[in-house]
């Protein structure tokens, strides 16, 4: 009964090791800078466009909390993460759908929304790998330079990014039942989360227009505020899992009445 979790958890192992590694080596490359130039942030801000703290949450960067916020976790993490398990996701569906090995699946006693379910729920691997992998990573890093984290904020920051990461890859989901052929919906939805990401950044840099951000996941997941104020903000995560869970139910209900 859980054969496919199993296989596609296995699936997972790789990429995961990767990008921690990726993560890893884009780490030492920061925590090596930030000494030399720790003291030069004043001059650094100053020549920064106004609107690019808004847009990556930047602030403090002369704290190692606000200087990792901003070149680690602004852009590695909400965006291209996000964009990450957004791709993993229009995978699930549509990519056996499109070799034909959907039919073969199928033709086992397992219905259709457990197909949908064990795909997803085999996700624990990045999110957990990912998660576990790089906060560890940061925390060793900063303390190899003489710096501290807070660890429960660090340990915050991560896991209050899961749902944020659970909701793009379920945007993928969706695109991948709806759509046969597997680049359309990696395309479609990878475009969706860099386009939500866009919007919800640029609506923070004029108050008139905050309101045009509301519907991106991006908006409930503040990593500067976790970082930099230590603000856990719980109901923002609750809405996130509430829309993760609308997503796949949607996306199980468009999977068991489609033809395959």
């Amino acid at each position: 009964m859980t054969a496919i979790l199993r296989i596609e958890s296995r699936k997972r192992v790789r990429g995961s090791v990767v990008l921690i590694a990726v993560f890893a080596l884009l780490s030492a490359l920061y925590f090596s800078m930030f000494p030399g130039i720790q003291e030069e942030m004043d001059v650094l801000e100053e020549a920064f466009p106004g609107f690019m703290f808004e847009l990556f949450r930047i602030e403090e960067l002369h704290t190692i909390e606000g200087f990792i916020a901003a070149e680690i976790y602004s852009f590695f993490w909400v965006l291209l993460l996000g964009i990450y398990f957004a791709y993993i996701g229009a995978g699930l569906i549509a990519r056996d759908v499109q070799d034909r090995r959907m039919d073969l699946i199928l033709s086992n006693p397992i219905s259709r929304e457990s197909v949908v379910l064990q795909k997803v729920g085999a996700l624990w691997v990045p999110l957990v790998a990912l998660n576990v992998g790089v906060a560890l990573i940061v925390y060793v890093g900063a303390i190899l330079i003489g710096e501290a984290f807070n660890p429960v904020a660090l340990a915050m920051v991560h896991l209050l990014s899961v749902p944020y990461l659970l909701v793009c890859a379920a945007t993928g989901l969706v695109a991948s039942v709806v759509v046969d052929r597997v680049r359309t919906a990696r395309a479609a939805a990878l475009g969706l989360v860099v386009v939500l990401w866009l919007v919800e950044g640029v609506s923070r840099i004029d108050p008139d227009f905050e309101w045009v951000g509301a519907a991106a996941p991006s908006r409930y997941y503040d990593h500067t505020a976790i970082l930099v104020h230590e603000e856990y903000a719980f109901g923002d995560a609750g809405i996130l899992l509430a829309a993760f869970l609308v997503l796949v139910a949607v996306a199980v209900f468009v999977f068991t009445r489609r033809d395959i």
